[in-house]
């Protein structure tokens, strides 16, 4: 008998301080910050705007607790003042990446033993840090790097990035609260172990969130990291690095590493010790990731757990008994917000031929009232695009709408100073044209209008036309042309919204994720996304002797 108390007490003690602490702990969606003229967040932020705009941070290439600066340089610039640097970002060799494969490796399995909730209190001190001191620098670099007004930088690289720190932490707790059932002659347990090796973090330009998302997790759950930011998002990206630091985080846990994409992709995928690519880009790098994979299978420790998320050809269809002005401003904001490049941005509409009449104007009116300029100024709406790659991709789209379709507002380009797209409105009548079809990633939205009577044939389309299956919006009024909707296009959106725009997840509230090439839809900002960060252990102990009689 005290063998067994004994035992029952050992089946509990790894989740006994973790199951105190998710008791007390329930996370909250991060208050937006307003910055109203004269306000003392406005005054902070203009600060905060002046220090960073004025000096070109150097970045190094940060493996366990050392730094090292290299001679691969490239300089981040501002993407609406693209003469203006502000970032010099030293970049990782492959024999610099391999070393911070091995100290990975080697943080991993003293990090793994750390309890969850002495984890967890590193990644909440994080929050607390970035909802407080530290908000104006994640703001301020992620508005001079990244192009962002300061509401799209408050609601991604404070509010947002705070949400993913709390909402992890209280996921992960509310995994350990389940027990296995014991039996009358045994007792079981479950423990979370991190992935054995080390996680690849890729992260992309357009949020600073995600970037925090795609390193911290995974490091939550007891993984080690290589977090490889975007050339065009290094500053805010190794703020919120400098941030966790700061927080307790241990040396070795989640290692910086700027690079050559295809040198960090080579190098990683060569590496016998690989456990997981976590990723937001592109589809054909996340293609070339996986082949690179598949190829070097044989060499793995483990089989790489690969999650991405590529982004998508989002759509709003617009039925006959929609409220025709919220359709208009959810279509507005989704497709012009951020210059359209959000991975959940609406790039397709579809509209039945009774209503255009006034979305066309409402769309035009509204597209008129957007002020494009610098991100600094308060009353800007939106601003640049990333860099010269991205403004001249989306001008290819523009050159296709003025030769073969109707550019109904916008179409205009200049990079003299920034990388500046007019946000366009187009009209085709062939519904499988390529802008259509292909991401835009710019802002630049296309409409097909349909006879009122073909709705049922236009929910086909809208789910066959694109590859990609991220997110959309449904605009109706009757209930039973919503079910019928919902019906058809259970495939087309990992993330569906109907009456509302199909951007604005938020974590906590809209999981977010896609299938087809839009990627492998694991639900980042909901509690199913850390399990793929962990390798789950099954422990039973049994107290009466073994025999040979069944």
């Amino acid at each position: 008998m005290q063998c067994r108390s004994a035992l029952r007490l050992w089946s509990r003690v790894s989740s006994a301080s973790a199951s105190r602490f998710s008791s007390t702990f329930k996370a909250k969606n991060e208050p937006l910050l307003q910055y109203q003229p004269g306000s003392k967040e406005r005054r902070d932020l203009d600060a905060a705007l002046s220090k960073y705009s004025s000096v070109c941070t150097e970045i190094p290439v940060v493996i366990g607790d050392q730094e090292y600066l290299t001679q691969d340089v490239v300089f981040q610039v501002e993407p609406f003042n693209h003469q203006k640097r502000i970032a010099k970002v030293h970049r990782a060799s492959p024999d610099l990446i391999k070393k911070a494969i091995e100290v990975s490796v080697n943080a991993q399995k003293q990090w793994d033993r750390v309890p969850l909730a002495e984890k967890a209190k590193i990644f909440l001190r994080a929050a607390d840090m970035i909802a407080g001191p530290r908000r104006m620098d994640l703001m301020a670099t992620t508005m001079l790097g990244q192009a962002k007004t300061w509401f799209q930088a408050e609601i991604d690289a404070a509010a947002e990035l705070i949400d993913f720190l709390r909402f992890n932490v209280q996921f992960a707790m509310e995994l350990e609260k389940y027990k296995p059932l014991d039996s009358s002659e045994s007792t079981n347990a479950l423990s979370y172990r991190g992935l054995e090796g080390f996680v690849a973090a890729i992260s992309p330009f357009n949020f600073t969130a995600i970037g925090g998302n795609l390193a911290t997790a995974p490091a939550l759950m007891g993984c080690s990291v290589l977090w490889k930011p975007s050339d065009t998002a290094v500053l805010s990206n190794y703020t919120a690095f400098q941030v966790l630091r700061e927080a307790g985080l241990p040396a070795g846990v989640i290692n910086f590493v700027p690079a050559d994409g295809p040198t960090f992709g080579q190098t990683v995928t060569s590496s016998p010790h690989l456990a997981a690519v976590n990723f937001t880009g592109s589809v054909a790098t996340f293609r070339r990731i996986w082949k690179m994979v598949a190829d070097n299978l044989d060499t793995f420790k483990s089989y790489p757990r690969l999650v991405g998320e590529c982004g998508g050809k989002n759509f709003h269809l617009i039925h006959g008994s929609a409220d025709v002005d919220s359709a208009i401003a959810a279509t507005a904001r989704s497709a012009f917000e951020y210059s359209g490049q959000k991975c959940s941005a609406c790039s397709r509409v579809y509209v039945p031929a009774s209503l255009w009449p006034r979305m066309k104007e409402g769309l035009i009116e509204k597209r008129k009232k957007l002020k494009i300029g610098s991100p600094v100024d308060s009353d800007t709406f939106t601003s640049a695009v990333i860099d010269g790659v991205a403004f001249r991709r989306i001008g290819g789209f523009l050159r296709h709408a003025h030769t073969n379709l109707k550019v109904l507002a916008g179409g205009q380009q200049d990079d003299s100073v920034g990388y500046f797209v007019q946000p366009t409105l187009v009209e085709t009548s062939n519904p499988k044209d390529r802008i259509m079809v292909e991401e835009v990633f710019g802002p630049v939205v296309a409409i097909f209008v349909f006879p009122d009577k073909e709705y049922r044939k236009v929910l086909q389309l809208v789910d066959e036309t694109s590859p990609f299956g991220l997110t959309g919006a449904l605009f109706a009024q009757d209930e039973s042309v919503i079910r019928e909707s919902y019906d058809v296009l259970r495939h087309a959106a990992g993330n569906l919204y109907i009456n509302d725009k199909s951007t604005g997840a938020v974590v906590g509230q809209q999981p977010f994720g896609g299938a087809r090439l839009s990627g492998t839809n694991d639900k980042a900002g909901g509690p199913h996304y850390l399990l793929k960060w962990t390798s789950p252990q099954a422990v039973k102990r049994t107290f009466v002797k073994v025999s040979l009689d069944v």
